[in-house]
């Protein structure tokens, strides 16, 4: 899932890439992806695009007074494609939920392509005068590379969550997902499980340290990257994350997961939690 570097880079992107360009035909291939009909998305047709921006994990292109918001959800990209195919695609087939069609002020006509791998369609397109008009634009907390370490402190402060767990929740902080919270806390030498509410002062501020350096480092190796090559990039600066039974860098000892029905994440023992195995739902249901 696109987390808050990759989209940051996509964003930029966008501008650099697309700016100024006219929207020509949209080609929308997953009716499903389609959050809001009025304005319809053909309204943004015929007109400069002027902008691009971040939310948390939602990607706007700016057009005016009308901004298209997207949520790439788990399987979800955008695609610069420089010679699109002319011809429309079929309604729902293949990956391809959405096609932007533009006149690029060089004269060429690139489109942008929203993508949706696997079966399960969570991407989602909105058209609204407003990004705060989109429900989860709305909802979303401070973002995670402008909080204080005292707004961080004041966030966590009675919280009874599990750390992990408030660490993806969009409603407290914004952009951080699966990946990068798994980064953020093996960083900070903090367990996943830890209650959040009950981290010391000085905890709290390596936290803060953590989510500030994790993400800033992934920003910058990111921003620059072609939008194609922003997936290998977040995959080779990761140190626990989707690293099952590998040697934590840090410490030599073997990263493990926790899995549940639909997702997973990955610690070290050593780093984090004191040399104890967390508990495993799944694993230990299979014991039983």
């Amino acid at each position: 899932m696109p987390e808050l570097p990759e989209v940051e880079a996509l964003s930029v992107f966008l501008r650099d890439h697309a700016v100024g360009s006219v929207v020509g035909r949209i080609d929308v291939a997953a009716l499903s992806a389609l959050q809001t009909a009025d304005p319809p998305i053909t309204a943004l047709q015929g007109r400069d695009i002027t902008g691009s921006r971040r939310f948390g994990k939602f990607l706007t292109v700016d057009s005016g007074d009308l901004t298209m918001v997207t949520h790439l959800s788990r399987g979800g990209w955008l695609r610069w494609v420089d010679e699109p195919s002319p011809t429309p695609p079929k309604l729902g087939r293949g990956p391809l939920a959405l096609r932007i069609h533009l006149f690029a002020p060089d004269a060429t006509t690139p489109a942008i392509d929203l993508t949706e791998a696997g079966t399960r369609k969570r991407l989602a397109v909105w058209v609204v005068h407003d990004p705060r008009d989109v429900p989860g634009v709305a909802r979303l907390g401070p973002d995670a590379l402008d909080i204080t370490v005292d707004d961080l402190a004041a966030l966590l402060h009675g919280n009874t969550s599990r750390l992990k767990t408030v660490l993806v929740d969009q409603r407290v902080l914004a952009g951080i997902g699966n990946a990068y919270s798994d980064e953020i806390l093996h960083t900070a030498q903090l367990s996943p499980f830890a209650t959040a509410g009950r981290l010391t002062d000085d905890e709290s501020a390596a936290l803060h340290a953590a989510i500030r350096s994790v993400l800033t480092d992934a920003v910058a190796r990111s921003v620059g990257q072609g939008a194609a090559r922003l997936k290998a990039e977040k995959r080779s600066g990761l140190r626990v994350h989707a690293r099952t039974g590998l040697p934590c860098p840090v410490c030599g000892d073997t990263v493990r997961q926790v899995e549940y029905t639909d997702r997973s994440f990955q610690y070290c023992p050593t780093c984090q939690t004191g040399g104890r195995i967390l508990a495993d739902r799944k694993l230990s249901r299979l014991l039983k």
